[in-house]
């Protein structure tokens, strides 16, 4: 693996300013957090600057303010919340640089912590501008980067300070990149990906990079009628890009010359509505109804996947094998990710999933604690699996 530094890298630190990049970009409703997750996530990061005599200086981006302050993006309730997880007070400042944020940095003792109002209250932020980033820089000895969830972007909080100051990777952000690299940097194999979701157009460029990677690649979801239907298959009414069954067929070609094998369904779960509990039944490929809508893989499908991940020793998720959010059509996913949970449980498997649609499937099939990892970054995860360089992790390179 790359080396990055990492907390282990630092020396004393007692009373040096750590500028400390998070991802507190969290739901709120009626001014309150309603899911607290990603402040859970970076408070280790936070909880051990400070016990080692740190001044935390927390940075983070709210929502999207463009370029400016607004009451509906501000921090400050944010503030309350990461007190309440810490168990520890957390000041806050009302600007990210300038007299406000300069004042509140001068007042902090060892072990403070005190977070700046939201980055993007500054156009410059996501310009990456060089003075504004010079102007958070003045509030810190060193960089601290927790955010994986927004390295995938260049901008001045994320990218920018980590040119000006020695940078290091928070707990989160080292988890996140020692889970990657354990799933495509250098897995052990036979190694398999399954992406689901509704779109090929949405994920050509990862199918692309994922066919050079893998050995096996499932492909599950609306994604996998486009596929189907490539093959001269008719998939009736269902969700399927019949333009770009070309791009399908290069993606098989090029997989075949890798050396990936592609396991598509081969039995199907169709309905002629669009909802929880509508009427349905199982049907192979050559029986899809001309007015029903395919919107699960059947029981030998799962069973083939199945078979198949025995004799993988990782896996790589992004996306649902079917419309999992409509009960009894959640079937196929659930199954699946509770063989992988205990495969994993078992000592058999290294599995890493992530995305958003992911993370929900994931914990609706109850295997989330089951998983070696799961990512919350959701481009930043999809940016890495399609093989592309992220700014923020680039700049944190050793």
């Amino acid at each position: 693996m790359a080396k990055f530094r990492t907390l282990d890298d630092l020396g004393d630190i007692k009373g040096k300013r750590a500028l400390v990049r998070v991802d507190l970009n969290v739901p709120m409703a009626d001014g309150k957090v309603t899911d607290a997750t990603r402040i859970e996530r970076v408070a280790p990061t936070i909880r051990e600057l400070s016990d080692k005599g740190a001044k935390v200086v927390l940075l983070a981006h709210f929502g999207r303010p463009k370029g400016a302050p607004s009451a509906e993006f501000s921090l400050k309730p944010v503030a309350k919340a990461t007190s309440a997880i810490l168990g520890r007070p957390v000041g806050f400042a009302e600007d990210c640089i300038g007299d406000a944020a300069n004042a509140a940095v001068a007042a902090m003792k060892a072990g403070d912590i005190v977070m700046l109002e939201n980055t993007r209250f500054h156009k410059e932020e996501e310009k990456n501008d060089p003075a504004f980033t010079m102007a958070m820089a003045q509030n810190g000895d060193f960089f601290v980067n927790d955010a994986f969830s927004a390295a995938h972007r260049a901008h001045a909080s994320t990218e920018g300070l980590a040119h000006h100051m020695t940078a290091y990777a928070g707990r989160t952000m080292q988890a996140e990149l020692e889970a990657l690299e354990s799933g495509l940097g250098q897995p052990k194999r036979p190694v398999a990906a399954i992406v689901g979701g509704a779109k090929v157009s949405s994920k050509i460029d990862l199918l692309e990079n994922l066919v050079k990677k893998v050995d096996l690649l499932v492909i599950g979801g609306g994604m996998a009628n486009t596929f189907l239907a490539a093959q001269g298959i008719d998939v009736g009414k269902s969700l399927c890009e019949h333009d770009l069954a070309d791009t399908a067929r290069k993606i098989t070609a090029a997989a075949k010359q890798a050396g990936c094998r592609i396991l598509l369904p081969v039995d199907a779960v169709v309905a002629w509505k669009f909802e929880a509990n509508a009427k349905n039944e199982t049907v192979t490929l050559d029986k899809v109804p001309a007015d029903a809508m395919i919107l699960d893989a059947g029981k030998k499908t799962v069973a083939e996947i199945n078979a198949a991940l025995d004799e993988v020793k990782t896996v790589v998720w992004n996306g649902p094998l079917g419309a999992f959010e409509l009960t009894p059509f959640d079937t196929a996913t659930v199954a699946v990710a509770k063989h992988v949970g205990k495969l994993t449980k078992a000592g058999k498997m290294t599995s890493v999933g992530g995305g958003g649609d992911t993370v929900s499937a994931l914990n609706h099939a109850g295997v989330a604690d089951e998983m070696s990892y799961i990512s919350t970054a959701g481009g930043a995860f999809l940016e890495w699996m399609e093989g592309k360089a992220l700014p923020g992790v680039e700049a944190l390179r050793a």
